[in-house]
């Protein structure tokens, strides 16, 4: 495997002469690779440098194809030995890199004393704020090399990196501002507030006292950052050795593909990013051999003038094998109370018949295992099966919300459509209900889980 950088962004983040250097915004841009390149700059001819890499948990770091992996197709060229148990590298001259992790906000403290010249962390943005000004007091040097920060990270529009770097990237759009890229700013952060200029001297001049030596502890010391931004186009390597990975990622729900495809980091979540009536065709005929589900989303609340509950959702789901098509069949939607919750399952189920089956919600904790049972229970004799819900809506929307982006969806004209387009579209503002959301993730939940072949969005998740 060559050990050099690929030209463009790779390139210039690697040249940057700043004191913090972020590289990255989009998913595939080579960010790892650049992170370790970095790390041999000093330690094959000074026996003193050490550099060290930051992933949140260790389990980030051993991952297959994670850090250490990765570590494991470059350093051994360069006469580095790895030692596992540590995760460190040692090279012969004296040189080290270590991977550590800092899983906890107070891990930072068990760097106390520490002096370390090179710090480099793999996706900054999982990491807080005081994380990382906390370990930038670290980040010093008696091995005769300027201590340096090196940092990767993809976008995430509420992440403090996000206003961290706001000065590379356009408000409106939420894009890199390409003329910016690799342009350094400096800053002094006085009581937990950043000072920004174009020069260090404009600083110098500001805060520090004329009469005293550059040198004297009072003197301020303005810090350099600069963000470089990179697209998986930039990475021409992956894009041969991975002809697929563009796929992956276009195949993402609207808002992972324009951060990680797209390198946005102004957009979040919003009504109509997930589900549009327009992305959808409405059929007046299903066809037949379909694999078909109904997934209820249970509510047990009246509806009163004085209230608006949550619905009970049932949404009725075929999958077509040979087509890859999604066909919602029916939604049946009430807001009703708890006999007449189960008096509909029942009924709907009976009408339905036994080659659908049937997927409920099991809340947490032992409250919510009875309630599912005792579900099961009064629906024997057909295909039913309990779920414990991870994760948040929008994340547990991404699947089938690609699958509509994708016009991969047909819905089955009735008069049922309104309302669940209006409900879908309204998603997930903080006044909508999103019982039709969470009954419609739930029914394509049960066809990924069922080995059907639909697409593994999770893996294409975790594609960075």
């Amino acid at each position: 495997m060559p050990v050099y950088p690929q030209r463009g962004p790779q390139e210039a983040f690697l040249s940057s002469a700043a004191d913090i250097a972020i590289y990255g915004g989009a998913a595939g841009a080579g960010k790892t690779y650049a992170m370790l390149l970095e790390a041999l700059r000093h330690v094959t001819t000074n026996a003193d440098f050490a550099a060290i890499f930051f992933r949140r948990n260790t389990t980030q770091i051993r991952n297959p194809g994670g850090l250490w992996d990765e570590a494991m197709k470059v350093y051994p060229a360069t006469g580095a030995t790895p030692v596992s148990h540590v995760l460190e590298w040692r090279w012969p001259q004296g040189g080290k890199v270590k991977m550590s992790h800092l899983e906890h906000e107070h891990t930072v403290h068990d760097f106390q004393g520490s002096q370390l010249p090179l710090i480099i962390w793999d996706e900054l943005c999982h990491f807080t704020k005081y994380q990382f000004f906390y370990m930038l007091s670290r980040n010093r040097s008696m091995c005769g090399v300027q201590p340096y920060v090196r940092a990767s990270c993809n976008p995430d529009a509420d992440s403090w990196v996000a206003e961290f770097i706001n000065w590379w990237i356009d408000q409106e759009t939420g894009f890199p501002i390409a003329e910016r890229s690799g342009v350094l700013r400096w800053f002094v952060r006085i009581n937990d507030s950043l000072i920004w200029a174009d020069s260090a001297e404009a600083l110098r001049e500001q805060f520090n006292d004329p009469q005293l030596p550059d040198d004297d502890p009072a003197q301020v010391r303005p810090i350099s950052l600069t963000f470089v931004p990179g697209t998986l186009s930039d990475n021409p390597a992956l894009m041969r050795a991975d002809p697929g990975y563009l796929s992956k990622l276009k195949s993402l729900p609207v808002i992972e593909q324009a951060r990680l495809l797209g390198g946005n980091w102004k957009i979040r979540a919003s009504s109509g990013l997930f589900f549009q009536r327009a992305w959808v065709e409405v059929v007046d005929v299903a066809p037949a051999g379909l694999d078909i589900v109904r997934y209820w989303d249970l509510a047990s609340t009246e509806k009163t003038d004085k209230n608006d509950p949550d619905w009970t959702i049932g949404v009725k789901m075929g999958y077509e094998r040979k087509s890859g098509l999604i066909y919602i069949l029916h939604v049946l939607r009430l807001r009703v109370s708890p006999l007449k919750v189960e008096q509909a399952l029942q009924n709907t189920a009976n009408q339905d018949g036994v080659a659908v089956r049937i997927g409920l919600p099991q809340d947490p904790g032992q409250a919510g295992k009875s309630q599912a049972q005792a579900f099961v229970r009064k629906l024997a004799g057909l295909n039913v099966r309990t779920k414990s819900e991870r994760g948040d809506k929008v994340t547990r929307c991404g699947p089938i919300s690609a699958q509509f982006q994708a016009h991969n969806v047909r819905v089955l004209r009735g008069a049922w459509n309104d309302d669940y387009f209006t409900a879908l579209e309204a998603f997930p503002a903080a006044t909508a209900h999103d019982d039709d959301v969470d009954a419609t993730s739930g029914a394509y939940d049960m066809f990924m889980d069922s080995q059907s072949g639909i697409l593994d969005y999770y893996r294409a998740q975790e594609l960075s």
